[in-house]
Parts: structure tokens; sequence; C-alpha cells
């Protein structure tokens, strides 16, 4: 096993961890907010931003999975029908485009959440600073750079071991 793999099974481990915590965490904070709007007749005012925060969470750290474990949609047609050497080349060049689009998307998205007006900005309802929240678009970018970068390496190491 070579190290870019070691450490993107470690990173997907945690990112794994991660999205179970956050899933059961927004669950039962909606669940009980709807208990405390029918029975108690108090709604919480915070869950719903929470409720969103989370989910923006969950949706970059299963993007990022979901590239780990190549579980996206894709047309393979011409992939399926070209010599072995083509399809090689066609899936590194694939991994190297979005390779440069992560590494440009990680460029704004840290220099967005620098910014001032993200560093002066906080949520409405639990006035954390939203730099927080926005976070998510850096650590899922990154997450995903690494688990394509690793299925980068695996598309030669498979070549050689044959």
């Amino acid at each position: 096993m070579n190290v870019m793999n070691a450490l993107s099974d470690r990173v997907a481990k945690f990112e794994k961890g991660l999205a179970i915590v956050l899933i059961f965490l927004m669950a039962l904070f909606l669940t009980i907010s709807v208990l405390f709007r029918h029975f108690l007749n108090a709604p919480l005012s915070w869950v719903g931003e929470v409720s969103i925060f989370f989910l923006v969470w969950i949706s970059f750290v299963g993007g990022s999975l979901g590239l780990k474990y190549n579980a996206q949609a894709s047309v393979t047609i011409l992939v399926d029908y070209v010599p072995p050497a083509v399809r090689k080349a066609l899936l590194a060049a694939a991994n190297v485009i979005i390779i440069l689009f992560l590494i440009v998307m990680l460029y704004y998205s840290f220099t967005w959440i620098t910014s001032s007006s993200v560093g002066f900005q906080r949520a409405n309802s639990i006035n954390i600073p939203m730099w927080i929240p926005y976070s998510a678009v850096p650590f899922g970018f990154t997450c995903a750079l690494i688990h394509i970068t690793s299925n980068l390496v695996k598309v030669y190491k498979e070549d050689e071991a044959k």
C-alpha cells in the first residue's frame, strides 16, 4: 500500500465518522425542534440554521467520499471499449483535470474564507463566525484532492502490478 492510499484511507475513515455524527445530530436536533414546536408550543429558532450548516458539511464530506470510491454517475461507454493503454490514459487525464479543478477551487475557497467580508460575518441564530460553516468548502475540496491524487496513483500502480 502506498502512502497516498494510506492517507486517503485515513481521511475517508475520519470523513465517515464526521458524516455519521453530523447526520445523527441533524436528525436529533430536527426531531427535538418538531417536539418543541408541536408539544410545548416553543419553537427552537436556531435548529433550522444549524441543520443547514450540518447539511452543507455533510454534502462536501459526502462529495469527497464519492470521489474516493468513484461513486459519481458517469458515462463510460467510451472507456469501456478502448484498449487498456488508452483507458489508462483517459482515466489519468480525467483525474488530472479534476485535480487541477480542485486546486483552483481550493485557492478561491481559502481566499473567500480568509476575506474580511467573511471574517466579520456572524450566523444569525447561533452567533458563530461564518467562517466555521463556510470552512466545509475548503475542507471538502482538500479531502477530495487527497482522494483523487490517491486514485491517480492507483491508475499508474495497476499497470505496474500487471
